[in-house]
């Protein structure tokens, strides 16, 4: 008879006890099967931890028990890719994961997050981690990823286990299988979920009075005589009809995201199939704003005999970005009293005439825009067995066709009537041949799993563009660019290729030692002449379950502890074609006073570039208690890179001022900690918790050689990249307090900075380290409650301890003709702020405005209902599940502006999808299976 601890009894686990006994752990209320008589506390059940310690995982060129996995592999919890109001998988990894860092870059419809791990390991190259689907290299945008098709993901982090990879590899691996079909009629699930979207957090403009009013302080403050109540001449007539606009109203609207996925599988013991198909459609919270995704997808798996296998996957995908778009940056700008539209109904261009600095924020919209985006992709293998038992041969030929068209056009009316075009197209060729021999057998207590791997890789991309300015009609918008008065146009094309051989062994021994060596050999088409072409990266990882040693066996309570180390490396070729050449460029010269032709340096090639080269050590403890009540993963590592690729300084006779050059060293040390816990189990209820943590330090150890830092790139020996290097600000210059000595032209209202050498005068020897933009630790947690049939789901992750420039506050009022935000503020003698300078602060030091970014963010809730079966079952539904749920719901954050996760540009700028706000979702979805 199993029973609940109504009070928190601390009895000993595995202590010898008589009668009916029950047993509390810890906090948690743990089920406990009670002896009769003499006896032991044994779990309930066993078959929790022989399920999840059996469970195979997918972990690059094969799979592994889980038990046997000595490198750091984490998989994503499959709740992170259901029923949540999202449109590609990075928004399911945000939080999810330790190590693992997602930046949501932008709101903008189809914009994905950035995806790093485990710090940086580079200071030039890409830090992005490889994409691996169905075991083929993925190349595309990670919109073109239906998270509907996602079975699993598991993502690789150490160097012992990424380093299959090689090269690719370096900034770790994200491995994704799709769904595949399964023996059994045919199965039809359809999806449909519904959202609705809103701004998260206004930045809000000053309205009327107050913009009136901080005209008349910006007057006084620049000690003028105010002879009109507003400085343009709209404005004043506006102001005297009493017509005011609501600029961020105008230029947002209630968003939307609808989308619709079916699939279909099934299939006998020798063929199964998997097709689906996929539509989502998203309206932003700011007009024009808009996406529209159709995915379509296809897997078969076939069993030609009992020694051949063979198999397809295919997917299509077109993500449509089109239409004018609404500046959000400019709004916040605008007067309120400005209008948008002149009295005959077109565009009022300058809304605040005869002021040229700001245009009307709605004009894109009247620009006809074209952006498409296609990825054709597919892959094919097939398996033989030759009749050795254990081992096969698999080969795998992938093919990635990638293009991205875009054209844009502005009308005559909208721009002055001097029509403006521009048109693009680009287009990538990824195909890869891999042949993968693999053995693997058992000998009693060993386990041998032994894979060679040779591959093949080539990348080709070409580019034209052309652009237009001066066109008689707006008719053939970006189609006529010839028709230009004035045009320009380009191309180009680049090919790399590379070549790979790699060796692994895993071996274990009685489920309690493992080993895993590793060696991948890779040659990159990219390297020059003087070094060689290849390099090798090896990697070895042990582990050891301690719990399946004989004097832990008869432990009821340990489920799982396991010690794990791995040292390896991974290279990064860290540069594009054609960077080891000397490269010659072509411009239009006067000369003897008519216009030619000719040829400068574009650059100085250096042949002895070789690749990046980053070692990871790991150290990894896994534990699991009560039955998996309790388990988790806690993790130190630190990584090294040498040979890092930096643009060296050279004399400027040479014809230019640099040439890139492996000479920087960088490190990270970090720490991840996994905790799962399911705290209340009952027949009807159940309530679980998950908990991440991550934190690292990031160090430059060697920039060029000579001990020197780069105060320019913000590049310190010592410290870490993102290192902010600026004035301290401690306050503003109040009326009455002595400036003259210590900042000579500071005046009431100015920036007030700490004399750091204490010479007592603020000058560029005062620039100190105020921070950085890297967190010092990320974390979430995770509640999920089950009742029945009903579970509920809130997630919450947060970022701490970084650094941020916010541009909302860099700027007073510049010339004093535009709006700015409420909650900014500014100095006058009135309102003696200490944090804001005055309107007419003139930022002559470059002090750069940085803010604590840290926040925290009720990223998601979550409420299911699944149908319970009795319903069903006079229905041709096998299940049906109904959900709400919302996103980004509520955020805590000392951040002044739209949010401090997102980058936002600086006024004027012109970078509109950088100034996109984040949105609240809230979403309803029904989810069934026939």
């Amino acid at each position: 008879m199993n029973k609940i601890l109504p009070k928190r009894n601390k009895v000993p686990i595995g202590m010898p006890f008589s009668g009916k006994t029950c047993v509390a752990v810890f906090f948690l209320m743990f089920e406990m099967i009670s002896a009769q008589k003499t006896g032991t506390v044994k779990p309930a059940n066993d078959s929790t931890k022989t399920k999840v310690l059996d469970e195979v995982v997918v972990v690059g060129y094969g799979t592994q028990k889980r038990k046997d996995i000595t490198g750091s592999v984490a998989s994503i919890p499959k709740d992170r890719l259901q029923n949540l109001p999202i449109t590609n998988f990075t928004q399911a990894l945000q939080g999810s994961t330790a190590g693992v860092t997602v930046t949501t870059r932008s709101s903008v419809p189809g914009s994905t997050g950035g995806i790093r791990i485990r710090g940086i390991n580079s200071i030039r190259a890409d830090s992005t981690p490889l994409i691996v689907m169905d075991g083929a290299i993925f190349y595309g945008s990670f919109n073109d990823i239906n998270t509907r098709d996602i079975e699993s993901i598991e993502i690789l982090k150490d160097a012992s286990a990424t380093a299959i990879y090689g090269t690719k590899g370096t900034n770790g691996v994200i491995l994704i299988s799709t769904k595949r079909g399964k023996t059994g009629l045919p199965s039809i699930s359809y999806s449909v979920s519904s959202s609705v979207d809103d701004i998260s957090h206004k930045l809000l403009p000053l309205g009327p009075e107050a913009y009136v009013q901080k005209y008349a302080d910006y007057m006084h403050a620049r000690g003028l005589t105010q002879t009109t109540i507003l400085p343009n001449q709209s404005e004043i007539e506006n102001y005297n009809k009493g017509i005011t606009t609501d600029w961020l109203k105008e230029v947002t609207q209630p968003g939307s995201t609808n989308e619709h996925n079916v699939s279909v599988y099934g299939g006998t013991e020798n063929v199964k199939y998997y097709v689906s198909g996929n539509y989502t459609d998203q309206k932003g919270v700011v007009k024009g704003y808009q996406y529209h995704r159709f995915n379509f997808r296809t897997n078969l798996d076939i069993n030609v005999t009992k020694w051949l296998k063979t198999g397809v996957s295919f997917f299509y995908v077109n993500n449509n970005y089109s239409g004018g778009r609404a500046n959000l940056l400019y709004a916040t700008a605008m007067s309120p009293y400005s209008v948008p539209y002149k009295a005959n109904g077109e565009y009022n261009i300058f809304p605040m005439d005869p002021e040229l600095l700001y245009t009307n924020p709605l004009l894109g919209l009247a620009t006809d825009r074209m952006s498409v985006a296609k990825n054709l992709s597919g892959n094919a293998y097939m398996e033989i067995k030759p009749g050795i038992k254990g081992l096969s041969y698999k080969i795998i030929a992938s093919y990635a066709l990638n293009t991205n068209a875009y054209g844009s056009y502005t009308g005559r009316k909208a721009n002055d009537n001097v029509g403006n075009a521009y048109k693009s197209n680009n287009e990538y060729n990824d195909w890869n041949l891999e042949n993968i021999l693999t053995y693997n057998r058992d000998f009693e207590k060993h386990h041998l799993d032994a894979t060679l791997m040779y591959g093949v890789y080539e990348k080709k991309s070409e580019s034209t563009w052309a652009s237009g300015v001066g066109f008689f009609t707006d008719d053939f918008s970006y189609n006529n660019i010839g028709a230009a008065t004035t045009k320009n146009a380009g191309s180009g094309a680049s090919r790399s290729s590379q070549i790979s051989q790699l060796g692994r062994v895993n071996y274990s021994y009685d489920s309690r030692y493992s080993l895993s060596l590793t060696a991948r050999r890779d040659g990159a088409s990219v390297f020059g002449k003087n070094t060689s072409k290849f390099s090798v990266f090896p990697a070895m990882a042990v582990g050891w379950n301690i719990n399946n040693e004989s004097f832990l066996k008869k432990s009821t309570w340990i489920d799982q502890i396991k010690l794990r180390f791995s040292l390896g490396e991974t290279g990064n070729p860290g540069i594009d074609p054609y960077q080891t050449l000397t490269l010659l460029g072509t411009s239009l010269y006067p000369f003897s006073g008519n216009i030619v032709t000719g040829t400068y340096l574009g650059g100085i090639g250096n042949p002895d570039l070789k690749w990046e080269t980053t070692r990871t050590t790991n150290i990894g403890l896994d534990f699991g208690f009560f039955n998996r009540r309790i388990n988790g993963t806690v993790e130190v590592y630190k990584t090294h890179t040498r040979d890092l690729l930096l643009s060296r300084k050279i004399p400027d006779i040479t014809g230019t001022s640099s040439v890139l050059d492996n000479i920087g060293e960088l490190e990270n040390k970090g720490l991840d900690i996994t905790l799962n816990t399911v705290n209340i189990k009952t027949e009807n209820f159940k309530w679980e918790t998950g908990f991440v943590f991550s934190t690292f330090r990031n160090k430059i150890t060697q920039l060029y050689g000579d001990g020197k830092d780069d105060i320019a790139n913000g590049w310190f020996i010592g410290r870490s990249l993102g290192t902010v290097y600026n004035f301290d600000m401690v306050g503003v210059w109040q009326e009455g307090e002595d400036s003259s000595k210590w900042d000579p032209t500071a005046k009431p209202g100015d920036l007030k900075f700490r004399d750091v050498n204490g010479d007592g005068k603020i000058t560029n020897e005062d620039l100190t380290f105020t921070g950085k933009t890297l967190p010092d630790w990320t974390g979430s947690i995770s509640n999920t409650f089950t009742y029945k049939n009903i579970s509920l789901s809130i997630f919450i992750d947060t970022v701490q301890g970084l650094l941020r420039g916010n541009n909302d506050i860099s700027y007073g009022d510049e010339i004093g003709r535009r709006n700015i935000p409420q909650q900014v503020g500014y100095w006058t003698p009135e309102n003696k702020s200490n944090d804001f300078p005055s309107l007419t602060y003139t930022n002559t030091r470059g002090y750069w405005f940085t803010q604590d970014a840290s926040y925290v963010r009720l990223r998601d809730i979550r409420l299911t209902y699944t149908f319970p079966a009795s319903l069903l079952k006079n229905t041709k539904i096998q299940n049906m599940s109904l959900y709400v749920a919302g996103r980004n719901l509520y955020t805590w954050t000392k951040w002044i502006g739209w949010d401090p996760e997102s980058n936002q540009a600086s006024r004027g700028s012109g970078d509109f999808n950088n100034n996109y706000p984040l949105s609240r979702n809230f979403a309803i979805g029904l989810n069934i299976t026939l």
